[in-house]
């Protein structure tokens, strides 16, 4: 390797490149991470997963959200929320995520490098330097390509980034809306959604699939589906959105959309979010032997690498399940496999996480996909509202399920709605980790008051149910 400038080069500096460029320093590599922006953090600290997340927390401690069930629906701790009294709390947690990712790779020695990278042939990048005038070539025995996403947009949508816009603009909306369209009902659509629900905006969600997020178990959606329309937003399936335009409603401004079925929709705002698109169309991947699919993600193995087997791809890039959680496993485990250093993981029990308000999580099979298999299995429920510590914190929509299998009563899958699902769900993700069975959650001791007594609910809940 001593004919390359680099062991290891990382473009992208999100989750995925973060870790592997960590990763790839702690095993004594000759590691540079590439940025093109001027911040660190990729889409996930910048406008997407950290950005969304405090949003949500803000919009749900403003309009006193959590409480409603207590002191009634007019509760709210602000009345008039504004832009900027959400995009206060975000601003400051996006400028200490920045700087806690900067500090950790300074700390661990990896050299970044402020540039726009593009390959000249499979193991060289032509850089063109953004912090400061020039060029330079760089050769790397390794490549990691982790350059995310960035928001799809239909060239015959006239956006203007305020009232037609994608999620990567919302950060610099200058008014919240009364009105608003979500066209496309994927995890950030029905996220977006939500959260403007929670608002008081009255939400229309269009779709062109049959129900809410068809990879997560049906009774959770079904929950789901249930609150949001509970709380006045209008949902439409099975509809086809032939097209939008921006019209002139008196001094204001509309948005209209057209639907294949012939229904029109008018909103102050339309938020398009039918997916998101691979960041490669300024690579040049041609000139490594590779070729992104039609939506500019890559194709990789088992181990992380492309068709080219030292130029590897891992986070949202690759596509599904495009978490950062899975992200930062990803990019470890390709800069572990580069250097033929053995590591271990469990993607089958990898956890998701939908911050719709309520919030969804899930481990394992659901019972779609257990049915499908003929997996002979039991189901074990629990309710937020029948745990103490639900009524305190005032939810009372939430659920937890345990699925266990019928003989041997190992538990395959647990799926959560409600307030702190994405936290609970660990607890069924470390027991599944280690083959646990339904009864480990019978004969265990939980704090109480807490949500973590769901768990033993369930489990009765569910043996009970056999013979």
């Amino acid at each position: 390797m001593a004919e390359f400038d680099y062991d290891m080069l990382v473009i992208g500096s999100g989750p995925a490149g973060q870790r592997a460029a960590i990763q790839s320093v702690k095993l004594g590599k000759r590691t540079a991470l590439i940025e093109r922006k001027g911040v660190l953090g990729g889409v996930c600290t910048n406008t997407g997963t950290i950005p969304s997340k405090t949003l949500r927390e803000a919009v749900i401690y403003l309009s006193g959200y959590r409480l409603r069930s207590i002191y009634g629906e007019s509760y709210t701790v602000k009345q008039n929320i504004t832009m900027e009294d959400l995009l206060f709390r975000t601003e400051y947690v996006i400028r200490h995520e920045i700087d806690v990712t900067r500090y950790q790779l300074q700390r661990n020695g990896v050299e970044m490098i402020n540039a726009e990278a593009s390959f000249e042939d499979a193991h060289t990048l032509h850089l063109k330097m953004v912090d400061h005038v020039g060029e330079r070539r760089v050769t790397a025995a390794n490549i990691l390509i982790s350059t995310g996403t960035e928001a799809t947009r239909d060239p015959k949508i006239p956006f203007d980034g305020q009232n037609i816009f994608v999620s990567d603009d919302i950060l610099t909306l200058k008014k919240l809306p009364r009105t608003l369209a979500v066209i496309g009902a994927g995890v950030i659509g029905c996220e977006y959604a939500s959260i403007f629900s929670a608002l008081g905006v009255r939400v229309t969600l269009v779709d062109r699939a049959r129900r809410l997020l068809p990879f997560v178990d049906a009774e959770v959606v079904g929950a789901l589906d249930y609150h949001l329309r509970q709380n006045r937003m209008t949902l439409r399936f099975n509809e086809v959105v032939s097209g939008i335009e921006l019209v002139q409603n008196g001094t204001e401004p509309r948005v209209k959309i057209n639907l294949a079925s012939g229904k029109e929709l008018v909103a102050e705002k339309a938020l398009y979010s039918i997916g998101r698109t691979g960041a490669t169309n300024k690579l040049n991947l041609e000139a490594a032997g590779l070729k992104a699919d039609e939506r500019g993600r890559l194709k990789v193995n088992e181990h992380y690498q492309t068709e080219v087997p030292h130029v590897y791809a891992a986070g949202d890039v690759i596509g599904f399940p495009s978490l950062a959680s899975t992200s930062l496993e990803q990019g470890r485990l390709a800069a572990c496999h580069a250097f033929e250093v053995e590591a271990k993981s469990t993607p089958e029990l990898f956890p998701y996480g939908i911050y719709t308000i309520p919030e969804i999580s899930y481990v394992g099979k659901n019972e779609e996909e257990l049915t499908a298999a003929n997996v002979p299995y039991e189901m074990g429920r629990a309710s937020y509202k029948e745990i103490a510590r639900g009524q305190i914190i005032g939810d009372n929509i939430g659920m937890l399920k345990i699925l266990f299998h019928l003989e041997t009563r190992e538990v395959l899958g647990v799926h959560i709605i409600g307030e702190s699902a994405s936290e609970l769900i660990h607890i069924g993700q470390a027991v599944m980790s280690l083959g646990g069975k339904v009864d480990y959650f019978v004969n265990t001791v939980f704090n109480y008051p807490t949500l973590a007594e769901c768990y033993k609910n369930a489990a009765f809940n569910g043996v009970n149910r056999l013979a």
